[in-house]
């Protein structure tokens, strides 16, 4: 005899291993359903009851193929990944003693970084960080949507 525990949480029994057979043909309980024999104090799964397993086994449904290939991702959708290479870019090239080009990536620590060494300096080393941002400007303009959505998007790279 068993007792089960129901998809509603309530415990049933106890009942015979034949009324437990019958509930899993009208697939009333399944392999995950929790069951306890008389006398025992824990609850297993009725699929690790080796009685149950050629019952539970009859009703599992037919397996799927596997699934598909991963396909790459539409072109439009890597477009709007991409979509602030062109600002970050031309940011990078004009203003990019400033660190503009780090906050249009979302790269705010890196941004800040800039500025302030920018600032302290009073424009001294605004020139070492302009040299750095037109460099990163061009690398960034020069790259394909894909290699820079891999690279500075998804790969997180903020310096070069």
């Amino acid at each position: 005899m068993y007792k089960i525990i129901g998809t509603d949480g309530q415990c049933y029994g106890p009942v015979g291993a034949d009324q437990i057979k019958r509930w899993i043909a009208e697939n009333r309980v399944n392999g995950q359903t929790l069951a306890q024999p008389e006398g025992a104090t824990d609850w297993k799964p009725l699929h690790a009851w080796p009685e149950f397993g050629s019952d539970l086994a009859a009703t599992q449904p037919p397996r799927t193929s596997a699934p598909p290939p991963l396909t790459p991702p539409p072109a439009q959708h890597l477009a709007n990944r991409a979509s602030n290479k062109i600002a970050a870019g031309v940011c990078g090239i004009l203003l990019g003693s400033l660190g503009v080009h780090k906050f249009i990536l979302g790269y705010t620590g890196t941004g800040i970084v800039m500025l302030l060494v920018t600032l302290l300096t009073c424009g001294m080393g605004g020139v070492v960080m302009h040299v750095i941002a037109l460099i990163e400007g061009i690398i960034y303009l020069t790259k394909s949507d894909e290699e820079f959505v891999r690279i500075y998007v998804d790969g997180r790279k903020e310096w070069f």
